[in-house]
């Protein structure tokens, strides 16, 4: 559990007026005060029962609706470079799997339509909670991500009925249903695949810089393409080694001419990869205090034993020995 959230949720808690006494004993300061990013998910669920026992119910809307980026430390720097609420997504299913070897969600298309599951079972009323926390902060942080105001079809609960709709229905602006087999958002495809602010405004700003460029008679100037296509990799690397035609696409030329004019500078699409991986590790194990894990997930890579055979290729040094010498 990200601490940030923890704490997002005793703040609401203590605004809505939950007794402080009511749960010292779950050791929340101490929590909150260690050096760790992370919470132990155990206080966390033991914390949503006491507030279900003693404030208005729908507390889950009221915080998860409250949630920003920067909440959910690595995995929402991350969000904030995605092209759409799929990469989004695509890049949860691999941070989990990376951070905790667990799958805890997953997107799916269905014909016209696509599902965001959340495959966390639930065997106690606070993960209950949680599961719903979880779903109305999808939905808040894929609106913040595109700009949008997109609304699931249809959003289910394998638990029963916490004893009103109106609040999930009202916050979903869909039909909401409880006791179902699955928990899940089901989206129109192409609201999957709105494009990001980020993605938006990179992808715009590419091609208006080469549409000038080919108007004004003008070769694209290469080092100014090695930092451009740089910069997609970059921040393409979260959701894994991103193709070269879709880096090649968001900078309005085809595979084959990308090739040929970073093969003019002496380098090729492979290397740049390569280059970007290893440099922002070595920044990111210099500067931060992320976990090599994070690094790794950062870079490109979905395990971390891959990372480490990578890293130790490019320094000679292992994540950890790089880090301590520096």
């Amino acid at each position: 559990m990200i601490k940030s959230i923890f704490k997002k949720v005793v703040d609401q808690a203590e605004s809505e007026g939950l007794p402080a006494e009511v749960y010292s004993h779950l050791g929340v300061e101490d929590i909150l005060t260690n050096d760790s990013n992370y919470a132990p998910s155990g206080p966390f669920f033991d914390l949503y029962e006491i507030i279900d026992q003693h404030l208005e119910p729908a507390f889950s809307i009221r915080v998860a609706s409250r949630m920003v980026l920067d909440d959910y430390g690595v995995l929402g720097l991350t969000w904030k470079t995605c092209l759409s609420p799929r990469d989004m997504f695509v890049r949860c299913e691999r941070f989990f799997i990376l951070m905790t070897d667990t799958l805890l969600f997953k997107i799916e298309d269905e014909g016209d339509t696509g599902s965001i599951y959340l495959l966390r079972e639930a065997t106690r009323r606070g993960i209950e909670i949680s599961n719903e926390s979880s779903l109305v902060a999808a939905l808040t942080v894929i609106n913040k991500v595109t700009g949008a105001d997109i609304r699931p079809l249809k959003a289910t609960f394998i638990h029963d009925n916490p004893g009103t709709v109106t609040p999930y229905e009202e916050f979903f602006g869909c039909p909401v249903h409880f006791g179902q087999k699955h928990n899940r958002l089901i989206f129109r495809s192409e609201d999957l695949d709105t494009r990001s602010i980020k993605a938006d405004k990179s992808i715009n700003r590419f091609m208006i810089e080469r549409l000038k460029e080919r108007a004004d008679g003008e070769e694209v100037v290469i080092d100014q393409l090695i930092r451009d296509t740089t910069e997609l990799i970059k921040d393409a690397l979260p959701s894994g080694i991103p193709f070269a035609g879709d880096i090649g696409r968001h900078l309005g030329m085809s595979t084959r001419t990308l090739s040929r004019r970073l093969s003019e500078k002496g380098t090729t699409y492979r290397q740049l990869v390569h280059d970007t991986q290893k440099k922002m590790s070595t920044e990111l194990l210099r500067n931060t205090s992320e976990t090599v894990s994070e690094i790794a997930f950062q870079a490109g890579f979905s395990e971390q034993s891959a990372f480490n055979r990578a890293f130790k290729r490019w320094t000679g040094q292992s994540p950890l020995e790089y880090r301590n010498s520096q």
